[in-house]
């Protein structure tokens, strides 16, 4: 191997390809299952941004290389080599536009994500899953946050995600004393959308997929920004915020063509329009 090519797979990358209406974003760093560096967090970032604003999307999958889908941030790799300590506050200054950014921007991004989860979901990478919109993961996946076995405190929002799905209790169970869950287990936590079969995972991934990329997308967006803005809001807040959304939405071509096909009795043709 070539000191470029070592360099490239000691690096990783981030596999961003266009199918049809799909952004398919690919961790690619099999070697180290997937870890993820600087550069691959800063991939995500950019993809995640852009997709934020292209109009001809309709879902977003992200999924692993390889036999795992995320073994976290690779601190080993990225703190080694530093020639000084950085300086008192690296971290609060540095994480919330890499590592936490990322955790944003899939969890409020106003298009459909899907996760799909084989392997290792660890850390970082467990809480990427945990804030798509839908994750499918093969029954023997492992859901993992390992921090304080690590001697540290958990971050890229697990504290604020485990107790919205699984509640305190679970999420105790899984950041203090570390318990790993399996996908089959995840599934029955409400942890995730579903466990299947491993040689079944790809297919339950790409059904879930044309069931979102033929929906009404405008309207699904501003469902997840509704359900998002609940989870901080009263009721009469999350009232009025739904009143703004439903002025949107229902401006769309595709409310129109959902009306349409209620009154022919046959099923809508949206274009995400």
């Amino acid at each position: 191997m070539s000191q470029d090519a070592g360099a490239a797979d000691a690096e990783g990358s981030v596999t961003a390809r266009r199918d049809g209406a799909i952004l398919r974003l690919t961790l690619d760093r099999p070697q180290r299952r997937n870890s993820l560096t600087h550069l691959m967090i800063d991939t995500m970032i950019g993809e995640l941004t852009r997709a934020a604003a292209d109009d001809s999307l309709r879902a977003i999958h992200l999924s692993g290389a390889g036999g795992d889908f995320c073994a976290g941030a690779d601190w080993v790799s990225t703190n080694s080599g530093t020639a000084t300590r950085p300086r008192t506050g690296n971290l609060v200054r540095s994480i919330p536009h890499a590592a936490h950014r990322v955790i944003e921007l899939v969890h409020g991004i106003q298009l459909p994500v899907v996760c799909s989860v084989r392997g290792w979901a660890v850390g970082m990478g467990c809480n990427l899953a945990l804030a798509a919109d839908f994750t499918v993961a093969a029954t023997d996946a492992v859901f993992w946050e390992p921090f304080v076995q690590r001697g540290f405190s958990p971050d890229s929002g697990a504290t604020w995600l485990l107790p919205r799905l699984v509640g305190v209790a679970r999420a105790r169970r899984m950041l203090l004393l570390g318990e790993k869950v399996r996908g089959a287990d995840a599934a029955d936590w409400g942890l995730i959308h579903r466990a299947v079969d491993p040689a079944d995972l790809d297919d339950a991934a790409e059904q879930l997929l044309g069931r979102l990329t033929t929906g009404p997308t405008v309207a699904i967006g501003m469902a997840k920004q509704a359900l998002n803005y609940a989870q901080h809001a009263s009721l009469s807040e999350s009232l009025t915020q739904e009143l703004f959304n439903l002025e949107l939405s229902s401006r769309t071509l595709d409310f129109k063509e959902g009306l349409d096909a209620f009154r022919q009795r046959r099923d809508p043709d949206f274009r995400g329009r």
